[in-house]
């Protein structure tokens, strides 16, 4: 399967959902971020060029993770940008410097640095709009788009947990090379991967542990929850306690993509061929963990 954009343009869905020939793992991949369907309207609002828009995207990782289904796993991409709506916060995560009738909060960083549900700012904080939102906008981006993705999410991981017991979701995002500066050590190698689980109550230890193993023996320096834990994605639909499992892979851009062109780069083909063959395994993982609860 590959995916490619002239296929995201046949859907009026806010997401693409490709699904394998015969679903037989608990595993879920999804992609929120790296949507790059943009509206002509939206491009007429923003003052910035289709290029600054486009910087806060994970922008490939769904065409990274397009053998997914060929190894017996769904994968739900998203279409809508993420700098039009942010499909990894919460409704309520709204800016009040942003949106008519809504109170400005400080107690939510994410909001307060422009990185609500409906951002205000793309990367290194460059703002989106020169004035304010109406509320109404906003109300018609969440219906139109927050919840057409996360009621197809939810029926993903109900449908699977109800099918297998329990339900693994790998939720991929891509992290600026610069977003790491803040924890690199001279003389050591910084991370290529951060795997997050809200410090254990996403996902089940052993669950994380192997994921964190398969990059790592691919070859990949991996750190846990620094500097990213998981967003709303993984914090909403991780309940292991459930047998319902989520983890956040954030994925170096330099691995794969030249940042300042949003291009993939001459090491795109080689990435996706080793990204492919970790896939294999996490779906592995997950096989694993049913037969483990089968035997219970």
């Amino acid at each position: 399967m590959q995916i490619n954009d002239k296929d995201r343009q046949m859907t009026a869905l806010p997401f693409q959902i490709f699904r394998p020939i015969r679903q037989d793992t608990p595993v879920i991949f999804a992609s929120p971020h790296s949507g790059r369907t943009y509206s002509e309207g939206f491009r007429r609002k923003s003052v910035l060029d289709d290029h600054r828009l486009r910087s806060s995207e994970d922008a490939y990782v769904d065409l990274l993770l397009d053998q997914a289904p060929l190894n017996g796993a769904p994968l739900i991409t998203a279409l809508t940008p993420r700098a039009y709506v942010d499909l990894n916060r919460n409704t309520d995560e709204l800016d009040g410097a942003l949106i008519h009738s809504v109170r400005n909060t400080r107690n939510n960083p994410r909001v307060a640095s422009g990185l609500g549900v409906i951002p205000r700012v793309v990367a290194n904080g460059r703002a989106i709009y020169r004035g304010k939102l109406q509320w109404a906008e906003a109300e018609e981006r969440l219906r139109d788009h927050w919840h057409p993705y996360h009621k197809a999410l939810s029926t993903l991981i109900d449908d699977t947990a109800k099918e297998f017991g329990q339900a693994i979701l790998i939720d991929c995002h891509s992290m600026p090379h610069e977003a790491l500066n803040s924890i690199a050590t001279p003389g050591v190698k910084r991370p290529d991967v951060v795997i997050g689980d809200r410090f254990g109550s996403a996902c089940s230890a052993r669950i994380a542990n192997r994921v964190s193993a398969a990059f790592r023996n691919a070859g990949f320096s991996v750190t846990h929850n620094v500097p990213f834990a998981g967003a709303y994605i993984v914090q909403h639909y991780g309940r292991p306690s459930q047998g319902q499992h989520a983890l956040q892979i954030e994925i170096d851009r330099k691995l794969y993509m030249n940042e300042d062109l949003i291009q993939p780069n001459e090491n795109f083909k080689e990435f996706q061929n080793v990204l492919t063959k970790i896939i294999t395994e996490i779906t592995d993982i997950g096989r694993e963990a049913q037969a483990l609860l089968a035997a219970e």
